[in-house]
């Protein structure tokens, strides 16, 4: 069942049109990669199924009951950001204020499941600890944690792994897929990682001067893939 139909968007920003007659949609158990060139349209693509922007044309279709504050978003973090003086505990929690409504506190089955996803990221011994005291790769785990305090069906990471050396980007792509297939969790991801968006996507969308939506394997056999290919990387 689809989660998330785009139709014919047009989108863009100041008057100027960047992206036109966009059409995908993201059924659920996919693991949708967005790739493209900077200055292509992904961010502003991201901010409108985000619901922060609205389209010039078309419009974004939700289904399965999805709602917009059950996306989880794991964003690229902004320096002032990796400073935030709070425990991780409390920044997990944080999770669930966009279901809170007016609701001064957090329920029991909150806290319960925001522990399971600190489990489930296996931070729970950094649990009390100072989030800005922590490494690139933790703070991107309580992220993550925190994205799911928000949802069961769709994660939506924009560049997850900016930042981070090898070994803990192997170790974040290997948490991300496990979410997918194994908790059966949604993923949109914008990355400039060509070779992961290759090995973990189930379906790539591919926006620029050529636009491709479809498959992996399709993407793979394409002449648009082939450009970013050689270099390894979407710039």
């Amino acid at each position: 069942m689809a989660l998330i139909t785009c139709q014919n968007l047009c989108l863009g920003y100041d008057g100027r049109e960047i992206l036109h007659d966009l059409s995908f949609e993201v059924n659920s158990g996919d693991y949708l990669c967005i790739v493209g060139e900077n200055g292509s349209g992904k961010s502003t693509l991201m901010r409108t199924i985000l619901g922060l922007q609205k389209p010039l044309a078309g419009q974004i279709l939700t289904g399965d009951g999805l709602r917009h504050n059950e996306i989880g978003y794991l964003p690229q973090q902004t320096p002032v950001q990796k400073d935030f003086p709070a425990s991780v505990w409390e920044v997990v929690l944080s999770g669930f204020e966009g279901g809170c409504g007016w609701r001064p506190f957090y329920t029991k089955a909150e806290k319960q499941r925001a522990e399971d996803n600190i489990r489930a990221m296996g931070i729970e011994h950094l649990s009390r600890c100072c989030y800005r005291e922590l490494s690139g790769g933790q703070q991107q785990r309580v992220l993550l944690a925190r994205a799911l305090c928000a949802t069961s069906k769709l994660l939506f990471l924009d560049e997850p792994v900016t930042g981070l050396d090898p070994r803990v980007t192997a170790e974040m792509y290997d948490l991300i897929e496990k979410l997918n297939r194994e908790h059966g969790i949604t993923v949109i991801m914008i990355s400039h990682d060509i070779g992961a968006a290759l090995r973990y996507a189930s379906h790539i969308l591919h926006i620029g001067d050529r636009v491709f939506f479809g498959p992996r394997e399709a993407y793979q056999n394409s002449g648009i893939a082939s450009l970013f290919t050689k270099g390894g990387v979407t710039e």
